[in-house]
């Protein structure tokens, strides 16, 4: 039964892996927690289940756009689904809210604080809910690192409506999240699925900052035309960064919360609606619930703030299952930023010290000599068996060259200890290199041993080892002064010659040379150059047929959907029932206007 709905609602054959169980689950009333990777199809685990239950499934989403979205898109696939929120008009709300309890609504998306209201909740009771499925499921928890208050008081749920299963669904969650949404939303007890946290078809690279405009410029001129989104982490850098694209012929747009609501909705429509060639430069304000398959790159112009939070923002490139890159540039200053944030945060000394330790992770990721996607799996405790490396990462296609780094580090280590384990980066490493600056000569750092003792390395060398030892935990760096280093006890057992250190040698690579880009494979280099010209058609009545219903083209059919189309050609609906995400309301609506252009390209 669940497959049967599958094909003829959604038009897919199969279910993805971990899909099934998942609905199996809540077919059986069982509550259940879903952990799968961005672009797997969460949302088919509870809106089948929804389906073939009857009555309503409430489903709890955070963002206004994402639940519109959702429900634009059911109601093209033939399902009766609604919202109501306050981006709506209060007339709007009321028909929904009508059509829901007349019992014509299958599935209706609300906000959790719109949804914990005594008033909804008493009229909601009235109502035969049959299913109530949470979204971005992490934000509930304490434990993670996006908490959001909101969203705690959905542990009321199970108490409110005790014989109505839960689903709660989320690509970022590790252990000790996923045991904090079991207890608060299922009392401790409920299935928990985890499909696996590895994203194959991502690109992984991280580069340490040299020229940051222009590093981004190689990444986004090596996707000219296609859609990507690049994460800044102030507003400021969002407008820069766009603006600088946009005077080397990128149509970048921004995006941050500084901005009007009404121009933060113009460029994320414009990024959404336009098939391609749209850079999103934004903060971390956007992205969630961002459903748009083929963005071809996300990239970091600044360090994320932990694991998870990378994790979720790259989540957002090839969620078509094409490939797709995420680069990330930092440097020594992000290390400082970072932590001077969490310092800043309100919370208790525990939740500071999670912080930190995900922001440890983050940092060992970047600074790995090894294969990124084995490091990033780690963490969330996948893939622990096998370290051959993915192939797929910029250290398993250029594995750095690992140096004996003992004598180098000592000297470093010397060097700190001796101008007093209070000065930052720039200046120890002009002492190191005999340097003659003001501050160097009006702190008497000229005249100490350890002056000059660094010369056989250039800057960038030695702030490339620096970085790698305060990632090592051999230095201190004091985040609420002005970046002072200080050496720990590793530090000290280091310098004392009872550790050896390595490093990896960094290579800058010079700006604008494309070969040192990875340029993705793209799909239609699996189809004829007769049946690409097809393909040119289809995508233009895709977007003519979104413009009308005012919905974003790959609503319409996916880029896949379009593929199997111009390699079939299926000159019927009996053919065209057949194409890849056809379901009967599909079939009904869009059969004739795709068969029209097929055959009109034959004729041709």
């Amino acid at each position: 039964m669940p497959k049967r709905i599958l094909k003829d609602i959604f038009g897919y054959d199969n279910f993805r892996p971990g899909q099934l169980e998942v609905v199996e689950a809540l077919l059986s009333n069982s509550n259940t927690l879903a952990v799968m990777p961005t672009g797997s199809g969460k949302s088919l685990c509870f809106q089948i289940p929804a389906l073939l239950k009857g009555g309503v499934t409430l489903v709890v989403s955070p963002l206004v756009a994402l639940m519109e979205d959702q429900v634009a898109a059911l109601k093209l696939a033939g399902v009766e689904a609604e919202t109501i929120n306050s981006s709506r008009e209060r007339s709007a709300n009321v028909v929904s809210w009508r059509r829901v309890i007349e019992g014509q609504t299958r599935l209706l998306y609300l906000a959790p604080e719109r949804l914990m209201t005594d008033r909804m909740l008493s009229a909601l009771s009235q109502l035969p809910i049959n299913l109530i499925a949470i979204d971005e499921a992490h934000l509930l928890s304490r434990w993670g690192p996006s908490f959001r208050p909101d969203y705690e008081a959905l542990s009321r749920l199970k108490d409110l409506f005790p014989d109505v299963p839960i689903a709660a669904l989320t690509a970022t969650a590790d252990k000790s999240t996923q045991d904090d949404i079991v207890d608060k939303l299922f009392g401790g007890v409920g299935n928990v699925f985890v499909s696996g946290f590895d994203r194959p078809n991502i690109h992984l690279s991280v580069a340490m900052r040299s020229d940051a405009k222009h590093q981004l410029l190689d990444v986004v001129k090596a996707h000219d035309g296609e859609s990507g989104i690049v994460y800044c982490l102030s507003r400021a850098k969002t407008e820069k960064m766009a603006a600088f694209l946009c005077e080397n012929g990128v149509k970048a747009l921004p995006y941050h919360a500084g901005m009007s609501s009404d121009a933060r909705t113009q460029n994320q429509t414009a990024f959404m609606m336009e098939t391609s060639g749209v850079v999103i430069v934004a903060t971390i304000a956007f992205g969630m619930g961002i459903d748009k398959p083929d963005v071809r790159f996300v990239c970091h112009t600044d360090m994320p703030g932990s694991i998870e939070a990378y994790y979720q923002e790259i989540g957002r490139a090839g969620r078509d299952g094409k490939p797709a890159v995420a680069n990330m540039i930092y440097g020594f200053d992000d290390l400082r930023m970072r932590r001077l944030f969490i310092d800043q945060e309100d919370g208790d000394p525990e939740h500071k010290r999670r912080e930190h330790k995900r922001l440890d992770a983050l940092i060992s990721y970047c600074e790995s000599p090894e294969c990124r996607r084995y490091a990033l799996l780690a963490y969330f405790n996948e893939g622990q068996g096998s370290q051959t490396g993915c192939g797929n990462c910029d250290i398993c296609l250029n594995p750095p060259e690992m140096m004996a780094g003992t004598e180098v580090a000592q000297k470093l280590l010397s060097v700190i200890i001796s101008t007093g384990q209070v000065f930052g980066q720039a200046h120890l490493i002009d002492v190191l290199r005999g340097a003659d600056t003001e501050k160097v000569r009006s702190f008497g750092h000229d005249q100490i041993p350890t002056y000059g003792v660094g010369r056989e390395l250039d800057k960038d060398s030695w702030r490339s080892i620096l970085r790698q030892l305060v990632a090592g935990g051999y230095l201190h760096l004091d985040v609420t002064g002005h970046g002072g280093l200080s050496v720990k006890d590793r530090g000290q057992a280091l310098l004392n010659g009872d550790r050896d250190f390595n490093y990896r040698r960094d290579v800058i690579k010079s700006s604008n040379k494309k070969k040192n880009m990875r340029k993705p494979r793209t799909a239609t280099e699996t189809l004829t150059s007769e049946q690409n010209e097809l393909l040119v058609g289809l995508k233009d009545k895709r977007s003519e047929l979104a413009r009308l219903r005012k919905v974003p083209p790959y609503m319409i059919f996916s880029d896949r959907s379009l593929e199997d189309i111009a390699q079939y050609q299926p000159r019927d609906e009996l053919a065209f029932a057949d194409i890849h995400g056809v379901g009967a309301a599909k079939l009904k609506n869009f059969a004739a206007d795709f068969i029209n252009v097929v055959s009109h390209y034959a004729e041709k």
